[in-house]
């Protein structure tokens, strides 16, 4: 029995990724090849995704702070509402800010006239409605990429994993044999495949939620904003 752990051991030790991935066949070469470029593709989104939810988090706490500072007066009117547009250009990456824009933009429309009517608020309704819809659709944009990853990722890994067992089949039908000496490399080769499919999903899932659950908080706040500043134009602009 000592003979055989030693060698065991042995071929651990020599254990090389690198040399799996070069010895592999084509087809499984191939699928990792694809596997690789997905996961590339994925750390980039999570990079920039994850870059751009903080600026907008802390834009947002920006904006609230300055939307409902008093510094402009306790008073709601056209002069307050125009100070706060006046200073989007510093939160301009808050999705908070570019609803409160549609609105504002949206308001200065309908009071040209004089007065703002019911029918008038229903129209700064939409423009909010049709803002916050537009943000959360931008916030997630190439988050599907990460979820086709999460759930492809390990299938195209046993794709190539089944290849290379095959081709390991094959390898032992033409030695006439089945050591395994003849199976184990072939086997090793393909099971490498699935670890990769394995690496790259495991951290596009794990994004994908996180990702996920940080946009659904953006846009209940993003909705709870729209509420509050369809309040003050119907409290304070209505004819």
């Amino acid at each position: 029995m000592g003979p055989i752990f030693l060698q065991a051991a042995t071929a651990t030790s020599r254990l090389d990724p690198l040399e799996l991935i070069l010895h592999a066949s084509l087809v499984v070469k191939l699928v990792m090849l694809v596997l690789a470029i997905m996961s590339l593709v994925c750390w980039f989104i999570i990079g920039t995704k994850l870059a751009r939810l903080l600026t907008a988090q802390s834009s947002s706490a920006r904006f609230l702070d300055m939307f409902w500072s008093k510094e402009e007066g306790n008073a709601w009117g056209p002069e307050r509402l125009e100070a706060i547009y006046a200073r989007l250009g510093s939160v301009d990456a808050s999705p908070l800010a570019r609803v409160f824009k549609a609105g504002y933009v949206e308001l200065a429309k309908v009071s040209q006239t004089g007065g703002v009517a019911a029918a008038d608020a229903e129209n700064v309704e939409r423009s909010l409605k049709r803002a916050s819809t537009n943000e959360m659709t931008s916030l997630e944009n190439h988050l599907p990429f990460l979820a086709t990853t999460g759930s492809v990722g390990p299938f195209i890994g046993l794709f190539g994993t089944v290849w290379g067992i095959m081709d390991s089949f094959l390898s032992i039908a033409a030695e006439h044999g089945a050591t395994l000496d003849v199976v184990a490399p072939g086997i090793a080769e393909a099971l490498i495949a699935t670890a990769i499919g394995l690496l790259a999903a495991i951290p596009a899932v794990m994004a994908y939620n996180y990702f996920v659950r940080r946009i659904r908080v953006i846009e209940s706040e993003t909705e709870a904003f729209a509420i509050d500043y369809l309040n003050i134009v119907r409290r304070h602009f209505l004819a």
